[in-house]
């Protein structure tokens, strides 16, 4: 197989460098033109993956035709808030049933649509092939070369097995899993989580907050992917369960990132400001507020987290009105 990875973010580099050290034939689309040329110049992403050399096997190209010609799998990694239109863009050099593996996280916003969707609203005259990887993956630990594990959603069990042989290596383990839905979801939804943890730890609380968050912030996410068609258990896996935990812990998640400044008493706006990088779950949070609302599925983290991105609430407001609920069941 030839792949062509459309995205070059630090985890778009890290992936295809990921490939090309396997000895896949793997293209990196660089949308900078100058970005380009400094990774041509100095071997290394210098705006998002600094500190990494990459394999001299990758090919790197600012020209979209180039860069996905002769490949015939192409793996998405653009922010999910552009994904539609970067397909629309590269849609008349995509060739018929192309195998699409969206590592891209987040529900687009406005149509409220996952990223199966919009692959498939976007591409539909293709008849595109999806799957979709997701997991807890720092880039910069799997660029390392660190143990990590992840999760390979697609509903076709030959072509999954296929798409598990060709991203897995000694460092890098890849399980499939035919709920796709479930494994996007789970990619999704963590990251608004992750921003309630990080805004958890910002104003100063414990360790006792953290796990609580994580654990009913798993509920809200099999809550709403259940009616969304996903299968509960799929978000104890590590698209689920295992990216949450890390993403609500680790202080490389930009998102956890985010809501500890939040939880500082920062503004979003100013914080946003300070990087090139995407926190999806910012965006995120806004689309699952939305579906939360339109399948009647009470998701009272997210709305907290929502009132605070978008209506400015204070954070330590939101925690005393998360405690003072109505007691119920676990």
């Amino acid at each position: 197989m030839k792949i062509a990875v459309i995205g070059a973010g630090s985890w778009g580099t890290t992936l295809a460098d990921l490939l090309a050290r396997k000895g896949v034939a793997t293209t990196l689309w660089v949308r900078e033109p100058e970005l380009l040329a400094e990774m041509k110049e100095k071997g290394r992403n210098t705006w998002f993956l600094p500190d990494h050399d990459l394999s001299p096997a990758l090919q790197l190209h600012a020209n979209p035709a180039r860069a996905l010609a002769g490949a015939n799998v192409f793996l998405l990694v653009v922010p999910s808030q552009f994904l539609r239109s970067s397909l629309e863009s590269f849609r008349d050099i995509l060739p018929k049933k192309p195998i699409v593996v969206c590592a891209s996280k987040g529900i687009e916003n406005g149509t409220l649509a996952p990223m199966s969707q919009v692959v498939e609203e976007a591409l539909e005259a293709l008849h595109p092939r999806y799957a979709v990887l997701s997991g807890p993956s720092f880039a910069n630990e799997v660029g390392r070369g660190l143990p990590t594990t992840v999760s390979l959603g697609c509903a076709d069990k030959k072509l999954g097995k296929q798409l598990q042989e060709l991203f897995s290596t000694d460092t890098f383990r890849v399980y499939t899993n035919e709920d796709y839905k479930g494994v996007e979801l789970g990619g999704a939804l963590k990251n608004v989580m992750a921003i309630a943890a990080g805004m958890a730890d910002g104003l100063g609380f414990g360790h006792d907050a953290r796990a609580a968050l994580i654990t009913r912030g798993l509920a809200e996410m099999s809550r709403l992917g259940k009616v969304m068609g996903a299968k509960p258990k799929t978000f104890m896996g590590l698209s689920g369960m295992g990216d949450l935990v890390l993403t609500c812990t680790g202080d490389l998640s930009r998102n956890r990132q985010v809501g500890m400044k939040l939880g500082q008493g920062r503004k979003l706006k100013d914080i946003l400001a300070e990087t090139k990088t995407v926190a999806e779950g910012v965006r995120t949070t806004e689309s699952v507020y939305q579906l939360a609302r339109k399948h009647g599925v009470e998701l009272p983290l997210t709305e907290q987290v929502y009132r605070i991105l978008y209506e400015d609430k204070d954070p330590a407001q939101a925690v005393r009105d998360l405690m003072t609920r109505e007691l119920k069941g676990e």
